[in-house]
């Protein structure tokens, strides 16, 4: 019993020997393969963990550069951030948060390379929408209203549709193009919430272009307000 015993385990290992002469060399390399995907993937969240708390800590001395009023270093860190942590949520954040103060400066020119950088580097949609609207708003200060045009082309998130469409109401506005602006105007005031305050300014430059979009959508101010008398 025990030499048939010894018959079959012999058989076992010669079968297992020849198993992985043929097949060794490929397990090797699958589990190096698994093994060192997941040592990467490991190794890259602990890359992210860490790249997030650097530019947690550089974002708050923007911060603190904004407050203090210090232009030179809002520019100085700001060049950092962008250099070391360009990719991150704390890198646009800083961006509009140095474009406020560059503008609040009255350097209208910094604030919009502030503000161009956001919307070239960002990786949140959300932060490049806000980034062209703010953008749009300086250059339409300026009068550059083609460029701030440019800014309002191509698609916004759905969260931000009517906001540009009221950008480009005023754009249009403040060229005379009148027909125009209460289209973007209108389409502003369809796209806001009903309970949004915003909303109500809107209606109010409605209003001003002679359009009453509460009595209904395009009819003039002035018929809505007849109606209302006849009414009565």
């Amino acid at each position: 019993m025990a030499k048939h015993l010894d018959l079959e385990e012999q058989e076992q290992l010669a079968e297992l020997k020849h198993f992985w002469q043929q097949y060794g060399d490929l397990i090797t390399w699958v589990l190096i393969a698994v093994f060192g995907a997941i040592a990467a993937w490991n190794g890259y969240q602990y890359w992210q963990r860490s790249q997030a708390a650097q530019a947690s800590v550089m974002y708050d001395e923007i911060t603190r550069a904004v407050q203090s009023g210090d232009a030179a270093k809002i520019e100085r860190s700001l060049a950092d951030m962008k250099e070391r942590f360009g990719g991150t949520t704390y890198a646009q954040q800083a961006g509009l948060l140095a474009a406020r103060a560059y503008y609040d400066k009255g350097n209208v020119d910094a604030s919009l390379a502030a503000l161009n950088g956001v919307a070239d580097k960002a990786s949140d949609e959300g932060y490049k929408a806000i980034a062209r609207l703010r953008m749009a708003g300086l250059l339409l200060e300026k009068k550059s209203y083609d460029e701030a045009l440019k800014q309002l082309a191509g698609d916004f998130p759905k969260d931000f549709g009517a906001l540009a469409a009221d950008r480009r109401g005023d754009i249009l506005a403040a060229q005379g193009k009148k027909t125009e602006a209460k289209a973007e105007y209108e389409k502003a005031y369809q796209g806001l919430d009903e309970r949004a305050d915003y909303r109500r300014l809107v209606e109010v430059k409605l209003n001003a272009l002679g359009v009453d979009p509460v009595a209904a959508p395009g009819k003039p101010a002035g018929d809505a307000a007849a109606g209302e008398v006849k009414n009565k």
